[in-house]
C-alpha cells in the first residue's frame, strides 16, 4: 500500500506503479485534509480524506471537505455523493511509486 502522501499525489498510473506528483508532495504533503481544502486542493484533500478510512458518511474529514467544497462551488453534494467520479480517486492496490 502506498503511503499517505504518496497517494494524495498520486497523477496516474504506469502499470503496476503510482506516478506522484514530486512537487506537488515536496510542497503540500504534510498538510491536513482540512488545510488541502482550504487552499483550493479539493482532489488531494479527498485523497486524504478517504486514505486508510471508509467512504461515506461518519468520516469526519470527509464531511469537513464537502462542506468546504460546497461552499466553494455552489453545490449541494453529501457525504454519500460519488466523489471518488468526480475527484477522479479510486482505491487501486499499488505498492510502487514513481515520483516525477
Amino acid at each position: 500500500m502506498l503511503n499517505r502522501e504518496d497517494f494524495i499525489f498520486t497523477i496516474g498510473y504506469d502499470g503496476p506503479s503510482a506516478v506522484v506528483d514530486g512537487q506537488a508532495k515536496k510542497r503540500y504533503g504534510a498538510l491536513s485534509t482540512r488545510e488541502l481544502a482550504e487552499r483550493g486542493l479539493f482532489r488531494a484533500a479527498y485523497a486524504s480524506a478517504v486514505y486508510g478510512r471508509p467512504r461515506g458518511e461518519g468520516n469526519p474529514d470527509l464531511e469537513v471537505l464537502v462542506e468546504l467544497y460546497n461552499r466553494v462551488s455552489g453545490a449541494g453534494l453529501g457525504a454519500d455523493s460519488p466523489l471518488d467520479r468526480l475527484f477522479g480517486v479510486f482505491p487501486v492496490d499499488v505498492k510502487r511509486a514513481i515520483v516525477l
